[in-house]
Protein backbone atom coordinates (compact mmCIF):
# COMPACT_ATOMS: atom_id res chain seq x y z
CA UNK A 1 0.00 0.00 0.00
CA UNK A 2 3.20 4.24 0.77
CA UNK A 3 5.37 5.29 3.51
CA UNK A 4 6.24 8.04 1.78
CA UNK A 5 3.58 12.49 4.80
CA UNK A 6 5.65 12.80 7.37
CA UNK A 7 5.28 9.78 9.28
CA UNK A 8 4.03 10.25 12.80
CA UNK A 9 6.68 10.92 14.92
CA UNK A 10 7.69 14.21 17.42
CA UNK A 11 10.97 15.17 16.86
CA UNK A 12 12.10 13.08 14.05
CA UNK A 13 14.38 12.45 10.93
CA UNK A 14 15.41 14.53 8.20
CA UNK A 15 14.77 14.30 4.73
CA UNK A 16 18.50 13.04 5.38
CA UNK A 17 16.91 10.01 6.74
CA UNK A 18 13.39 9.13 5.32
CA UNK A 19 2.48 11.70 1.44
CA UNK A 20 1.95 11.78 0.82
CA UNK A 21 0.39 11.67 1.88
CA UNK A 22 0.75 15.43 3.09
CA UNK A 23 4.66 14.83 3.67
CA UNK A 24 4.13 14.41 7.45
CA UNK A 25 6.03 10.95 8.99
CA UNK A 26 8.07 10.73 11.10
CA UNK A 27 11.14 10.45 9.81
CA UNK A 28 9.50 13.45 8.43
CA UNK A 29 9.58 16.00 11.25
CA UNK A 30 7.05 18.87 12.14
CA UNK A 31 8.61 21.77 11.21
CA UNK A 32 11.38 23.90 13.27
CA UNK A 33 10.22 26.71 15.59
CA UNK A 34 13.15 28.51 14.43
CA UNK A 35 12.47 31.64 12.75
CA UNK A 36 12.00 31.90 8.02
CA UNK A 37 15.26 33.62 7.98
CA UNK A 38 16.98 31.23 10.21
CA UNK A 39 15.28 28.46 9.18
CA UNK A 40 16.94 29.78 5.32
CA UNK A 41 20.24 30.17 6.78
CA UNK A 42 20.49 26.71 8.01
CA UNK A 43 19.09 25.13 4.98
CA UNK A 44 21.81 26.84 3.23
CA UNK A 45 24.40 25.97 5.77
CA UNK A 46 23.45 22.18 5.43
CA UNK A 47 23.84 22.25 1.44
CA UNK A 48 27.07 24.01 1.47
CA UNK A 49 28.66 21.86 3.90
CA UNK A 50 27.48 18.84 1.98
CA UNK A 51 28.70 20.17 -1.38
CA UNK A 52 31.95 20.64 0.31
CA UNK A 53 32.22 17.04 1.45
CA UNK A 54 31.18 15.38 -2.13
CA UNK A 55 30.30 18.16 -5.34
CA UNK A 56 27.82 17.23 -7.87
CA UNK A 57 29.59 15.06 -10.50
CA UNK A 58 29.40 16.50 -14.15
CA UNK A 59 27.96 13.57 -16.03
CA UNK A 60 28.17 13.22 -19.80
CA UNK A 61 26.69 11.17 -22.37
CA UNK A 62 23.29 11.26 -24.25
CA UNK A 63 20.27 11.59 -21.70
CA UNK A 64 18.32 8.36 -21.65
CA UNK A 65 14.93 8.12 -23.58
CA UNK A 66 12.09 9.03 -21.96
CA UNK A 67 8.10 8.37 -21.52
CA UNK A 68 6.10 10.69 -20.22
CA UNK A 69 3.32 11.70 -19.11
CA UNK A 70 3.22 8.11 -17.23
CA UNK A 71 0.29 7.73 -15.03
CA UNK A 72 0.42 4.65 -12.21
CA UNK A 73 -2.73 3.38 -11.28
CA UNK A 74 -4.58 1.57 -8.60
CA UNK A 75 -7.57 0.31 -7.84
CA UNK A 76 -6.93 -0.99 -4.45
CA UNK A 77 -3.95 -2.72 -2.77
CA UNK A 78 -4.18 -5.58 -0.07
CA UNK A 79 -6.97 -4.56 2.48
CA UNK A 80 -7.06 -1.22 1.37
CA UNK A 81 -9.23 0.50 -0.80
CA UNK A 82 -10.42 4.04 -1.43
CA UNK A 83 -14.54 4.75 -1.14
CA UNK A 84 -15.28 7.93 -2.41
CA UNK A 85 -13.64 11.37 -1.55
CA UNK A 86 -15.16 14.92 -2.16
CA UNK A 87 -15.02 18.18 0.14
CA UNK A 88 -11.42 17.98 1.00
CA UNK A 89 -11.86 14.32 2.07
CA UNK A 90 -11.48 10.62 1.85
CA UNK A 91 -13.69 7.97 3.09
CA UNK A 92 -11.33 5.08 3.00
CA UNK A 93 -11.14 1.32 4.34
CA UNK A 94 -8.12 -0.19 6.08
CA UNK A 95 -9.12 -3.44 7.06
CA UNK A 96 -12.35 -3.66 8.94
CA UNK A 97 -11.68 0.13 9.30
CA UNK A 98 -13.74 2.87 7.40
CA UNK A 99 -11.82 6.06 7.81
CA UNK A 100 -11.98 9.83 7.04
CA UNK A 101 -8.86 11.59 6.06
CA UNK A 102 -8.23 15.43 4.92
CA UNK A 103 -7.43 15.32 1.66
CA UNK A 104 -6.86 19.15 -0.30
CA UNK A 105 -6.83 17.57 -3.64
CA UNK A 106 -10.77 16.23 -3.67
CA UNK A 107 -12.22 19.59 -4.84
CA UNK A 108 -15.44 17.41 -5.86
CA UNK A 109 -18.41 16.52 -4.05
CA UNK A 110 -18.50 12.94 -2.94
CA UNK A 111 -20.38 10.80 -5.17
CA UNK A 112 -22.02 8.44 -1.85
CA UNK A 113 -24.55 9.85 0.16
CA UNK A 114 -24.01 11.51 3.95
CA UNK A 115 -25.17 8.28 5.89
CA UNK A 116 -22.33 6.03 4.46
CA UNK A 117 -19.83 8.75 5.44
CA UNK A 118 -21.39 8.87 8.98
CA UNK A 119 -21.07 5.10 9.60
CA UNK A 120 -17.24 5.44 10.18
CA UNK A 121 -14.64 4.01 12.52
CA UNK A 122 -12.55 6.96 12.48
CA UNK A 123 -11.87 10.41 11.48
CA UNK A 124 -9.09 12.21 11.52
CA UNK A 125 -9.87 16.05 13.22
CA UNK A 126 -7.86 19.10 14.19
CA UNK A 127 -5.21 20.24 12.32
CA UNK A 128 -5.24 19.81 8.68
CA UNK A 129 -1.73 21.51 7.86
CA UNK A 130 0.15 19.61 6.14
CA UNK A 131 2.96 19.49 9.00
CA UNK A 132 0.30 20.24 11.57
CA UNK A 133 -0.68 17.55 14.37
CA UNK A 134 -4.33 16.86 15.37
CA UNK A 135 -6.33 13.94 16.57
CA UNK A 136 -8.46 10.93 15.65
CA UNK A 137 -11.99 10.61 16.49
CA UNK A 138 -13.52 7.25 16.86
CA UNK A 139 -17.63 7.21 16.28
CA UNK A 140 -18.54 4.31 17.59
CA UNK A 141 -15.47 2.48 20.10
CA UNK A 142 -11.95 3.42 20.84
CA UNK A 143 -9.96 1.70 18.57
CA UNK A 144 -6.28 1.11 19.51
CA UNK A 145 -3.12 2.57 18.10
CA UNK A 146 -2.81 -0.55 15.99
CA UNK A 147 -4.54 -3.03 14.01
CA UNK A 148 -3.29 -6.02 11.26
CA UNK A 149 -3.20 -5.70 7.39
CA UNK A 150 -2.03 -7.58 4.37
CA UNK A 151 -0.37 -6.49 1.29
CA UNK A 152 1.26 -8.14 -1.44
CA UNK A 153 1.95 -11.14 0.95
CA UNK A 154 3.39 -8.94 4.06
CA UNK A 155 1.63 -8.30 7.00
CA UNK A 156 2.30 -5.26 8.61
CA UNK A 157 0.28 -3.08 11.04
CA UNK A 158 -1.84 -0.11 10.61
CA UNK A 159 -1.44 2.67 12.99
CA UNK A 160 -3.64 5.76 13.97
CA UNK A 161 -1.12 8.49 13.90
CA UNK A 162 -0.93 12.22 15.22
CA UNK A 163 -0.11 12.96 11.55
CA UNK A 164 -3.13 11.73 10.15
CA UNK A 165 -1.39 9.03 8.29
CA UNK A 166 -1.76 4.95 8.66
CA UNK A 167 1.61 3.70 8.99
CA UNK A 168 1.44 2.89 4.81
CA UNK A 169 0.95 4.48 1.45
CA UNK A 170 -1.22 2.18 -0.50
CA UNK A 171 -0.50 4.53 -4.08
CA UNK A 172 2.77 3.04 -3.87
CA UNK A 173 1.94 -0.50 -4.16
CA UNK A 174 2.40 -0.11 -7.83
CA UNK A 175 6.26 0.76 -7.19
CA UNK A 176 6.49 -2.26 -4.62
CA UNK A 177 4.45 -4.72 -6.99
CA UNK A 178 6.59 -3.77 -10.26
CA UNK A 179 10.20 -4.11 -7.75
CA UNK A 180 8.53 -7.29 -6.54
CA UNK A 181 8.16 -8.86 -10.21
CA UNK A 182 12.21 -7.58 -10.62
CA UNK A 183 12.88 -9.00 -7.59
CA UNK A 184 11.63 -12.28 -7.80
CA UNK A 185 12.84 -12.88 -11.99
CA UNK A 186 16.07 -11.62 -11.74
CA UNK A 187 17.72 -15.25 -11.23
CA UNK A 188 19.91 -13.54 -8.40
CA UNK A 189 19.57 -12.12 -5.37
CA UNK A 190 18.91 -7.95 -5.43
CA UNK A 191 20.33 -5.99 -3.43
CA UNK A 192 17.44 -3.04 -2.53
CA UNK A 193 18.28 0.57 -0.42
CA UNK A 194 14.82 1.41 0.86
CA UNK A 195 15.77 5.61 1.77
CA UNK A 196 13.84 7.00 3.89
CA UNK A 197 12.20 4.12 4.69
CA UNK A 198 9.72 4.67 7.25
CA UNK A 199 7.50 1.91 8.71
CA UNK A 200 9.09 -1.01 6.35
CA UNK A 201 6.75 -1.98 4.10
CA UNK A 202 8.03 -2.05 1.36
CA UNK A 203 11.27 -3.87 2.72
CA UNK A 204 9.49 -6.80 3.54
CA UNK A 205 7.69 -6.99 0.19
CA UNK A 206 11.25 -7.11 -1.66
CA UNK A 207 12.68 -9.24 1.36
CA UNK A 208 9.70 -11.98 1.04
CA UNK A 209 10.68 -11.58 -2.99
CA UNK A 210 13.91 -12.67 -2.23
CA UNK A 211 16.16 -9.34 -1.99
CA UNK A 212 18.70 -8.51 0.20
CA UNK A 213 17.78 -5.20 1.89
CA UNK A 214 19.12 -1.84 3.77
CA UNK A 215 16.09 -0.17 4.72
CA UNK A 216 17.42 3.60 6.04
CA UNK A 217 15.03 6.01 7.86
CA UNK A 218 16.61 8.59 10.62
CA UNK A 219 13.06 8.14 12.91
CA UNK A 220 14.37 5.43 15.95
CA UNK A 221 9.96 5.27 15.88
CA UNK A 222 9.98 4.43 12.56
CA UNK A 223 12.48 1.91 12.65
CA UNK A 224 10.69 0.17 15.72
CA UNK A 225 7.86 0.18 13.93
CA UNK A 226 9.52 -1.68 10.88
CA UNK A 227 10.45 -3.88 13.22
CA UNK A 228 7.47 -4.81 14.34
CA UNK A 229 6.09 -5.12 11.49
CA UNK A 230 8.40 -7.71 10.88
CA UNK A 231 7.71 -9.34 13.97
CA UNK A 232 4.37 -9.72 13.08
CA UNK A 233 4.80 -11.03 9.76
CA UNK A 234 7.18 -13.73 11.07
CA UNK A 235 9.87 -12.18 8.87
CA UNK A 236 12.69 -11.98 11.21
CA UNK A 237 14.93 -14.54 9.19
CA UNK A 238 14.89 -12.13 6.53
CA UNK A 239 17.73 -10.30 5.03
CA UNK A 240 16.78 -6.86 6.52
CA UNK A 241 20.12 -3.90 7.51
CA UNK A 242 17.57 -1.60 9.77
CA UNK A 243 19.53 1.53 10.01
CA UNK A 244 18.46 4.52 11.89
CA UNK A 245 20.35 7.33 9.79
CA UNK A 246 20.41 10.28 8.21
CA UNK A 247 20.19 9.47 4.37
CA UNK A 248 22.11 11.50 2.94
CA UNK A 249 25.21 10.48 5.78
CA UNK A 250 24.87 6.54 4.77
CA UNK A 251 24.07 7.10 1.08
CA UNK A 252 27.68 9.26 1.21
CA UNK A 253 29.48 6.44 3.40
CA UNK A 254 28.34 3.82 0.76
CA UNK A 255 29.73 5.63 -1.71
CA UNK A 256 33.08 6.17 -0.48
CA UNK A 257 33.07 2.53 0.66
CA UNK A 258 32.11 1.32 -2.90
CA UNK A 259 29.13 -0.45 -1.85
CA UNK A 260 26.21 -0.77 -4.96
CA UNK A 261 22.69 -1.37 -5.02
CA UNK A 262 20.33 -2.83 -7.70
CA UNK A 263 17.51 -1.10 -6.78
CA UNK A 264 17.28 2.38 -4.41
CA UNK A 265 13.53 3.61 -3.40
CA UNK A 266 13.77 6.82 -2.33
CA UNK A 267 11.04 8.76 -0.66
CA UNK A 268 12.03 12.10 0.76
CA UNK A 269 9.82 14.53 2.17
CA UNK A 270 10.03 18.39 1.70
CA UNK A 271 12.06 19.46 5.12
CA UNK A 272 13.20 17.49 7.67
CA UNK A 273 15.74 17.11 10.57
CA UNK A 274 17.58 14.15 10.85
CA UNK A 275 18.81 12.27 13.84
CA UNK A 276 22.22 14.92 15.04
CA UNK A 277 20.08 18.12 13.56
CA UNK A 278 20.86 17.48 9.70
CA UNK A 279 18.58 19.77 7.72
CA UNK A 280 16.85 18.75 5.01
CA UNK A 281 15.23 20.31 2.55
CA UNK A 282 13.89 18.75 -1.24
CA UNK A 283 14.78 21.71 -3.58
CA UNK A 284 18.49 22.27 -2.23
CA UNK A 285 19.50 18.82 -2.13
CA UNK A 286 17.54 16.46 -3.92
CA UNK A 287 20.02 16.81 -6.57
CA UNK A 288 23.10 15.63 -5.21
CA UNK A 289 20.86 13.10 -2.84
CA UNK A 290 20.41 11.27 -6.67
CA UNK A 291 23.24 12.06 -8.14
CA UNK A 292 24.94 10.08 -4.69
CA UNK A 293 22.18 7.11 -5.75
CA UNK A 294 23.21 7.37 -9.00
CA UNK A 295 27.05 6.52 -7.86
CA UNK A 296 26.15 3.63 -5.88
CA UNK A 297 23.88 1.92 -8.75
CA UNK A 298 25.36 -1.39 -9.63
CA UNK A 299 26.61 -2.01 -12.68
CA UNK A 300 23.63 -4.20 -13.48
CA UNK A 301 21.30 -2.19 -12.01
CA UNK A 302 17.34 -2.94 -12.17
CA UNK A 303 16.23 0.94 -11.38
CA UNK A 304 16.13 3.77 -8.97
CA UNK A 305 12.47 5.40 -8.05
CA UNK A 306 12.20 8.87 -6.51
CA UNK A 307 8.73 10.03 -5.30
CA UNK A 308 7.49 13.41 -4.06
CA UNK A 309 4.79 14.22 -1.90
CA UNK A 310 3.09 17.50 -1.08
CA UNK A 311 5.66 19.71 -3.56
CA UNK A 312 4.45 22.69 -5.62
CA UNK A 313 5.95 21.40 -8.45
CA UNK A 314 5.34 19.50 -12.24
CA UNK A 315 6.44 15.95 -12.32
CA UNK A 316 8.44 17.14 -15.36
CA UNK A 317 10.48 18.98 -12.79
CA UNK A 318 11.96 15.95 -11.55
CA UNK A 319 11.82 14.16 -14.59
CA UNK A 320 14.33 16.30 -16.37
CA UNK A 321 16.32 15.98 -13.18
CA UNK A 322 16.52 12.11 -13.15
CA UNK A 323 17.64 12.13 -17.03
CA UNK A 324 19.98 14.61 -16.58
CA UNK A 325 21.30 12.74 -13.20
CA UNK A 326 21.33 9.49 -15.35
CA UNK A 327 23.05 10.94 -18.29
CA UNK A 328 25.17 8.42 -20.50
CA UNK A 329 23.74 5.48 -18.25
CA UNK A 330 21.04 4.56 -21.47
CA UNK A 331 17.94 3.15 -20.55
CA UNK A 332 14.89 4.97 -19.71
CA UNK A 333 13.70 7.28 -17.65
CA UNK A 334 9.36 7.22 -16.99
CA UNK A 335 7.80 9.66 -15.03
CA UNK A 336 3.95 11.40 -13.81
CA UNK A 337 1.99 10.86 -10.98
CA UNK A 338 0.67 8.05 -8.80
CA UNK A 339 -3.10 7.87 -8.45
CA UNK A 340 -5.44 5.68 -6.56
CA UNK A 341 -9.08 5.15 -8.14
CA UNK A 342 -12.46 5.04 -5.71
CA UNK A 343 -13.94 1.59 -5.38
CA UNK A 344 -16.64 2.60 -4.04
CA UNK A 345 -18.38 0.18 -1.13
CA UNK A 346 -16.84 -3.06 -2.63
CA UNK A 347 -13.66 -1.69 -3.73
CA UNK A 348 -14.71 -2.87 -7.39
CA UNK A 349 -16.10 0.12 -8.50
CA UNK A 350 -14.54 2.14 -10.41
CA UNK A 351 -15.17 6.19 -9.84
CA UNK A 352 -12.69 9.07 -9.91
CA UNK A 353 -9.00 9.33 -9.58
CA UNK A 354 -7.44 10.63 -6.66
CA UNK A 355 -3.87 12.27 -7.50
CA UNK A 356 -1.82 11.19 -4.49
CA UNK A 357 1.91 12.07 -6.07
CA UNK A 358 5.13 12.63 -8.13
CA UNK A 359 7.30 10.38 -9.35
CA UNK A 360 10.21 9.09 -11.52
CA UNK A 361 11.56 5.93 -12.47
CA UNK A 362 14.65 4.68 -14.46
CA UNK A 363 14.82 1.88 -15.59
CA UNK A 364 18.00 0.14 -17.67
CA UNK A 365 15.71 -0.44 -20.70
Amino acid sequence: MKQKERRPGAKTPSGSSGHRRNDERPNRPAKPAAKPAAAREAVREAAASLAIERPLQTRTGDRPAERVPVILESLGAGDFHLIDSGNGQKLEQYGPYRIIRPEGQALWQPSLPTHVWEKVDAAFTGDVDEEGTGRWRFPKDALGETWPLHLLGVDFFGRFTSFRHVGVFPEQIVHWAWMKEQVERAGRPLKVLNLFGYTGVASLVAAAAGAEVTHVDASKKAIGWARENQALGRMEKLPIRWICEDAMKFILREERRGNTYDIILTDPPKFGRGPNGEVWHLFEHLPLMLDICRGILSPKAVGLVLTAYSIRASFYSIHELMRETMRGAGGVVESGELVIREGGLDGKTPGRALSTSLFSRWVPK
